[in-house]
């Protein structure tokens, strides 16, 4: 299939063969022709199977065809983050570029000061990618007025619930117009995704690539057994064996992110850290040196596990294992997007090794174990009370399992066994 058998507009032909776009994924098979008849779309797909395109073309495609009659906001796009809002503008921005017509494009996001969003708002936008609280904080502000959205995007909505914008969402939706296409992509279904998709879709059209073996990235995983206290520097010979020019590891917390990127600096290792205390100018420029390869290292907390778009990307290292199972998926794929092949290694230790086996059921993968020599573990796994990561100022080395902390119930029964009588 090529994009000439979808039905867009000659213009946008010539833009995405600009860009370099050559044949379009399985998702913007399956998506973007139903988009382009005005129906709803439920798509499940991974992190870096052309997501963006799948919704961005279509809404592109409408303009155009409205061009000289349209008023107002055309497209709204909601994403969970600022790098992923920043990621999906710049996509779209770069379709816009080879467009003949005017297309504004804004990307609205907080951590930010709010006055520039306003002023560039000023005279109206055409599509705005943004976050939940800052779309709301800029309607307030009266910047931006959604009665009039034709097609509202929800962009990796498992995440936007993960992270607790239910309300927000919520909220986006009374002030649009209950007329409208909504286009809903998600790369996993939990309840509350499904509910909320079901509440939101009429009768849409379902794409599922996740499953398909044939759009599955290239992306070696390799699971090395290690003790917690050797992981930073079975990290630095591994970089050096290897001789990995770009790296992104993941770690728990801010803490850790801070003590391994130091300890890895102390080694000669050019590194730094990425979590959510940064500013946004503090992430932006942090980012732009890693991608440019003025540092070997990026050690991140989980903020980055989505929307962090760096091409050619060799290779992401699981220092901690994530909390939750399904954001191993996420993690990895930062490596072995747009066709290219990557690695990802993860560091079992043996407190790691029970959750390690959950993340294989649900990704439906075993990954062998390894040892490497000189780095053989030499501990057993302890109680959870008992272990401290070496980056994480105590505790879980993973920051604590999802479905492994005590509940509030049981913690009040603790407390009631142990009052005296």
């Amino acid at each position: 299939m090529s994009f000439a058998s979808l039905g867009l507009a000659p213009a946008l032909l010539d833009a995405v063969a600009a860009i370099g776009y050559d044949t379009p994924t399985a998702i913007q098979s399956a998506a973007i022709p139903a988009a382009l008849q005005g129906r709803d779309v439920l798509g499940a797909a991974q992190t870096g199977s052309g997501k963006t395109a799948a919704f961005a073309l279509p809404m592109l495609h409408a303009l155009l065809a409205r061009q000289g009659t349209r008023r107002g906001l055309h497209g709204l796009v909601l994403v969970p983050t600022r790098e992923l809002a920043a990621q999906v503008g710049d996509a779209i921005r770069a379709l816009v570029q080879h467009l003949p017509s005017t297309i504004k494009v804004s990307i609205v996001f907080g951590g930010v000061s709010i006055n520039p969003q306003m002023m560039a708002l000023r005279g109206g936008t055409d599509i705005i990618v943004a976050t939940p609280g800052r779309l709301l904080d800029l309607a307030r502000h009266n910047a931006i007025k959604l009665e009039g959205t034709a097609t509202l995007v929800l962009d990796e909505a498992d995440k936007l619930l993960d992270m607790g914008f239910a309300d927000e969402i919520a909220q986006v939706l009374a002030l649009l117009p209950a007329k409208r296409q909504n286009l809903f992509f998600s790369a996993t279904f939990p309840p509350a995704v499904q509910a909320l998709a079901t509440a939101l879709l009429r009768e849409p059209v379902r794409t599922e690539v996740n499953d398909e073996a044939a759009h599955e990235p290239d992306i070696a995983q390799r699971a090395i057994e290690v003790d917690a206290a050797r992981r930073t520097q079975l990290l630095k010979h591994l970089i050096k064996e290897h001789q990995w020019k770009q790296v992104l590891v993941f770690v728990a917390t801010k803490y850790a992110s801070e003590h391994v990127a130091d300890k890895l600096r102390r080694g000669g290792v050019a590194a730094e850290t990425f979590h959510g205390d940064f500013s946004q100018g503090a992430r932006t420029e942090v980012l732009a040196d890693f991608k440019a390869g003025r540092m070997n290292v990026l050690v991140a907390t989980d903020v980055a596990a989505r929307g962090i778009d760096i091409a050619q990307l060799p290779v992401v290292v699981n220092y901690d294992l994530p909390r939750a199972a399904a954001d191993y998926t996420h993690r990895i794929g930062r490596t072995g997007r747009a066709g290219a092949s990557g690695a990802a290694v993860s560091f079992i230790t043996p407190d790691a090794e029970a959750h390690f086996r959950l993340i294989e059921k649900r990704q439906g993968k075993r990954v062998p174990r390894e040892r490497i020599a000189g780095f053989e573990p030499t501990e057993s796994a302890q109680p959870a009370s008992a272990t401290a990561s070496a980056g994480s100022p105590a505790g879980d080395p993973n920051g604590g399992i999802k479905g492994k902390r005590k509940s509030k119930k049981d913690k009040l029964r603790e407390a009631a066994a142990k009052a005296p009588a």
